[in-house]
This record gives C-alpha cells, structure tokens and sequence, in this order.
C-alpha cells in the first residue's frame, strides 16, 4: 500500500517452484462493465492506490461480480495462483 514501508510489513507469496507463471486468457466483457472497470481503475490510479504493472509474471483477470444491492464489485480471478501456492500448515485460529 503506498505510504507503508516494506520495513514495517511486507507479504510475500512461497510459490511452489513446480508451477510454472500462467497469464490468463483475456476475459471479454459488454461495453457496459468495460466501462464500469475503466471508472474504477482511472479512480484507483488517481487516488495512487494502483499503478501499472509491465511485463507481469502472473497475470489474473479481473472480474466483474453483481452485488446484492444492484452495484457491481471488481474482484481478481487468482485461481491458477492459489493452485500454486502451498496450503498454510498453521491456519488462523478461528476467533468466533
């Protein structure tokens, strides 16, 4: 996150090194959600949240999700990462 120094925190992905990177398939949307994501990524650009990646390793699409209330959600598609990273031995303990 901008502002944050990767001294105070960081996180880092343990790829398993039998996975090769995978760049998924563009995802082709109507002109409606084009649209929807454009206003969103000109917003989080703006805002110094998100800039531009080149020549990414791992690429995931993004995905437009309906929400309940009508609104629509950016959400990342990382399904090919997640196969490639190893599950955590020690998961967080539930807090309910």
């Amino acid at each position: 996150m901008p502002g944050i120094s990767p001294e105070i925190i960081s996180h880092k992905l343990s790829i398993s090194l039998a996975y090769k990177p995978v760049r998924q398939k563009r995802r082709s949307y109507d002109a409606k959600r084009y649209e929807i994501m454009r206003v969103e990524v000109d917003k989080l650009q703006t805002i110094g949240f998100i800039k531009e990646a080149t020549y990414p390793v791992w690429l995931a699409n993004s995905v437009m999700v309906r929400k309940v209330k009508g609104g629509w959600r950016m959400c990342q598609d990382y399904i090919d990462l997640n196969k490639a990273c190893p599950k955590d031995s020690f998961p967080l303990p539930r807090i309910d």
